[in-house]
This record gives C-alpha cells, structure tokens and sequence, in this order.
C-alpha cells in the first residue's frame, strides 16, 4: 500500500511509530531502575606523535560483515585487562591537511581499575561454539517483513530524535553528539589498515527541507529532502580498530569526526550502555540512510537479542548505507528522574555466529563501555573534567 504523499512517515504502521515516539512506552508501570554507578576510567593522554601522512588507499565497504565463535565473543572479559588498556585506548587523528597523529592514554586509577567489562552485562553461558566456516552465505539483513519507516516532511525530519543522523560522504550514516562531533563507524572511513580513498575530503550531510533553500513546499517538484554538505575538520580512530595485519573486529567500529564550523541542531548525548533489561522496553532504535531506499532517511526499533561486553546483537532491519547510525534507547536518567534516549553505541553491520553447529546471523551494534565512553568523551571535550557519566 502507497502512502499518502503528503505523510511523513512512510509505513502501514505510522500510528504505531507516534504511538512508540510520543507515548513513554507503559513506563509509569514499572519500577524505576536502579542501577549502580559505573565505574569510569580517568584517562591522561600524552603528548600526539607525529605519523606520516595516509595514503587514502582503501575501497569503503558498505556491507560489513565478520565471523564470530566463542572466543571472539568471550574476548573482552578474557582478554581486556589493564596490561591491555595502554594500546587500546590510545587513538589516531586524522587531520584535513591528510596529516596523522598517534595519541597515547593512561589510566590514572590503574591500580583499582580492573577492565573495561560494565558489571551490569554478564553474558550468558554459550555452550558447543565452533569455528565458523567461510563459505559463502546469504546475508540476511531485513528479518521477516520488513519493519522500517521512511521519515518523510519537515515535521518530522527536523524533529528531534531523527535531527541527528546525518550522512557521511563515503556512503555512511553519522549521528550528531554534540555542536562539532558526529559519530560514525569506523570502517567507514578506515578499514583496519588506511584510511579509505573518500576520507581525503570528507564531509558530512545535513538534510534540510526544500522550502529552506527558497523553495516553497507546494512548488517542489520531489519530496527527497536536500543535503547541505560540512567539512570534517578532523577524524578519530581508536587504535583497537587499527590492527594491521590482524582481521579487524568490530568491537572497535566507531570514529568521531569533528566539523570545521558548529551546526544548531539538536544532537544526542553520550551514556555507557546499561544492560538491555535496563533499556525501556529492552530496546533499540535507530535512523540511517539505507542504500536501498536512497534519499530517504529510514528509522527502525527491535528488541535487543543478546549483547556482550562490546556489541548488542539484534534483528533490526538494516541495508548497507546504515552503519555509523547512532543507536540509541531510552535509559533513565537519575538527575533528571526520567527517560532519556541517549547514544549507547554505533550500528556497525552484520555477524555470522556458530552455535551448537547451527549457524545465526544478527546485526550487530558496537556497545559503550566505560572505557569507550571515557575515550569518546575525551574526544569531544578534550578534558577529563566534562567526562563523568550522568
């Protein structure tokens, strides 16, 4: 069925969407979550050494997909100890210029800091995992019948939550947290080795209405919103994601590019991502430009199905073109006393799992952890005071 072309939400379903955008989701019936307070790590950078300047000689890929057994989903609670934290909090900039700088961090409580892993995520026992094989397979990335919206009219494309997804010029989706810094998925300027050829010049898209560009509504000739595009002034990659020869993970799939001038529009602020029963309704959303449904900003929600210490698996639909999408839930905030939707991680694509022989496919979103939080933090507000989880 066609929707009406003056709708903004493109979808059988629309009502249904208002419904889980305006209403608080039943909250005022359930208890109030308490949650202890995370433990965060208190970072000190040291002075940025200077690389040499990238070679821009990857190809972007879209379609990211990894494989996984149970040694990669257990890594973060064997692995991730604090002779560890040195490396995998350090990070590279990217500047405009194609110049690099590799910034290394410490931890200033190693000595009561004993990881990265949220004590809220404990992750259940997996039993009979197997190395996967890589013969090809099918992807699967739309899940049934396809639950997305199209988020159509300036009514709703300039409404807070969908105001902070933006595009990125390699073919990715951003989400805006704060005036000068969108995060994205790190593979969509980097893959693990350099920088993709696109990053040369990167910029990021803002969707704006025809009209605000001097056209009327009535006089324009498509409903496919405009783009005005930004400079990035300069990228971050943090170092777990540069890994050389290694196969990549995407326990590491994010970046955070800052802008050359600061946007007005709303943006989505931080927090470390709480355990999934935490999250209202158990779960998460996103919005992200869909390389099947080009110009279109497409938003989905599902329930989360597992999660470990660095990634939330689910079975939100999804196409190429969604990855760096902000995902976010409803976490309630304790100053506030309410629910918030907050960026608790970033949409990165598609894993194949290996369970009991049989073989499960999800999307996958990277997870903030306490150490990631920190990290990005350190990145948007260049101090430690501004750091601290609210």
């Amino acid at each position: 069925m066609s929707p009406h072309p003056n709708s903004g939400l493109a979808h059988p379903s629309a009502s249904v969407l208002l419904l889980l955008l305006l209403l608080p989701l039943s909250l005022s019936s359930r208890a109030l979550p308490h949650q202890d307070p995370v433990h965060l790590p208190s970072l000190v950078p040291h002075v940025p050494l200077p690389l040499s300047r990238s070679r821009f000689s990857a190809e972007t890929q879209l379609d990211f997909t990894t494989h996984c057994n149970a040694s990669c989903y257990h890594k973060g609670e064997q692995e991730r100890r604090r002779e560890h934290l040195t490396e995998q909090l350090a990070f590279e900039t990217l500047y405009a210029d194609g110049s690099r700088t590799l910034t290394t961090m410490d931890v200033e409580d190693e000595d009561d800091y004993e990881g990265t892993i949220s004590p809220a995520i404990q992750p259940p026992p997996i039993r009979g995992w197997r190395v996967t094989s890589r013969h090809r397979r099918q992807k699967r990335q739309i899940y049934g019948a396809d639950g997305r919206f199209n988020i159509r009219g300036d009514h709703f494309l300039l409404d807070y939550p969908f105001s902070t997804a933006v595009r990125i010029s390699t073919g990715c989706t951003g989400v805006l947290v704060s005036q000068r810094h969108v995060l994205t998925a790190a593979h969509c300027v980097h893959d693990g080795k350099d920088y993709v050829k696109g990053a040369r010049k990167l910029r990021v898209g803002f969707l704006t209405p025809p009209y605000i560009n001097g056209t009327k509504p009535s006089q324009a000739p498509t409903k496919i919103p405009l783009v005005r595009w930004v400079r990035v002034k300069s990228t971050r990659v943090p170092k777990g994601w540069i890994q050389g020869p290694q196969e990549v993970s995407m326990d590491f799939d994010y970046a955070l590019l800052e802008l050359r001038w600061p946007h007005r529009r709303p943006f989505m602020r931080l927090s470390v991502a709480p355990s999934s029963d935490d999250l209202a309704g158990k779960r998460i959303h996103f919005s992200g430009f869909d390389s099947d449904r080009p110009g279109e900003l497409v938003y989905r929600f599902c329930p989360v199905e597992d999660e470990s210490n660095d990634l939330i698996y689910q079975h939100c639909d999804a196409r190429p073109g969604a990855s760096g999408s902000g995902v976010y839930g409803r976490v309630w905030d304790t100053a506030l006393e309410r629910w918030e939707r907050k960026v608790i991680g970033i949409f990165s694509g598609h894993q194949w799992l290996e369970i009991d022989g049989e073989n499960r496919d999800y999307n996958v979103a990277v997870r903030f952890t306490p150490m990631k939080f920190a990290q990005i933090c350190y990145w948007v507000h260049g101090n430690r005071a501004d750091c601290i989880q609210d």
